[in-house]
């Protein structure tokens, strides 16, 4: 869907709008289809240097213009967009993950927005899928957990009260810890105290990458856990009563497959 003002409708039938694009978790095969057909035809790409690994761009053109933005300031950023948009230019802005989570780009869509320009959004694969499948889990097993929580621990960028780690946890759903490695000893008080100083524990660092690492351990040992390895960023920390089941220990089934489930077509997937 393209969104541009009121005033530029005339403009975004002409113009292709500038292209917000999920990465995927690092893995340059892990980005979607339509991302990669964008890059491919792409004549600037703005990407989050420091979190897009470089191996990214090897879906776009030579001539393409590949800008790190690590050194730049939301208005110099959307400025060169700008400038490059509007001399006819197609302009990919290449987000990690999804774009939607902690991508940071609803104030550039508004900076955009500001000038008359119009832009879309193509989703990506987040770092939580990656680590669940480099992790072999599923995040959501009947009468174990069926919610998933995607949230961060407060630092410089501050998070709500009610949205607090402690008070999420004390939900003892399954939850993905983003952006909060460097925390470790608050979020291991914290996670002890929800889930228990046994439970399971995950961290995947660099999901999906050539060096990713998988540590198993557990909501108590998590900080010595991490700290022994050195790990002190782009790591995703999960945890959850979903790690506790293991493929011999598994009880509960989805009644989407159960032979005694009666449904038309089997069509049941609003009932899983």
């Amino acid at each position: 869907m393209i969104h541009a003002s009121p005033d530029s409708d005339s403009v975004a039938t002409v113009s292709t709008p500038v292209i917000f694009c999920g990465a995927g978790p690092g893995d340059p095969d892990l980005i979607t289809v339509k991302g990669q057909q964008a890059l491919a035809t792409a004549d600037l790409v703005v990407y989050a240097g420091s979190l897009v690994p470089e191996a990214l761009l090897k879906w776009t053109r030579p001539d393409c213009r590949r800008l790190s933005s690590a050194g730049l300031h939301l208005d110099e950023m959307v400025s060169t967009m700008a400038d490059a948009w509007q001399s006819g230019q197609k302009v990919v802005r290449l987000h990690t993950g999804d774009p939607s989570l902690y991508g940071a780009i609803f104030e550039q869509m508004a900076k955009l927005s500001q000038r008359k320009i119009p832009y879309t959004v193509i989703p990506g694969v987040t770092a939580a899928f990656a680590a669940a499948a480099a992790l072999g889990v599923e995040y959501t097993l009947p009468e174990v957990s069926q919610t998933l929580i995607l949230t961060r621990l407060a630092g410089r960028t501050p998070v709500p009260e009610a949205e607090s780690l402690s008070s999420l946890a004390a939900h003892r759903a399954t939850m993905a810890i983003y952006l909060s490695i460097s925390m470790v000893d608050e979020m291991t008080r914290i996670l002890s105290g929800a889930y228990g100083s046994k439970g399971a524990c995950a961290v995947v660092y660099r999901a999906s990458q050539p060096d990713q690492k998988i540590l198993w351990t557990t909501a108590g040992e998590l900080a010595e856990t991490v700290k022994k390895e050195k790990i002190t960023r782009t790591a995703l920390v999960v945890v959850g009563r979903v790690l506790d089941v293991s493929l011999e220990t598994l009880v509960h089934h989805s009644k989407l497959y159960d032979r005694h489930f009666a449904h038309g077509y089997r069509e049941a997937e609003d009932l899983r």
